[in-house]
């Protein structure tokens, strides 16, 4: 169980830091189509990650 846990915490904190990166490419992104692109796809992660671990998985690493 424990070690269950720790798979799904650990795969939670590597969705957000896919977000966190296509974020950060999309907001140094000259190209609209693109930035858009990489914000979209970094919403469905984030989506992804709220359904999958709960809403406040999306946004935060558990202390």
């Amino acid at each position: 169980m424990a070690t269950e846990n720790r798979r799904s915490d650990e795969q939670a904190r590597h969705m957000r830091e896919q977000a966190e990166a296509l974020e950060l490419a999309a907001n140094k992104s000259a190209d609209a189509a693109e930035r858009q692109e990489l914000m979209d796809k970094a919403l469905r992660i984030r989506k992804d990650l709220e359904e999958r671990h709960g809403p406040e998985s999306a946004t935060m690493d558990p202390m």
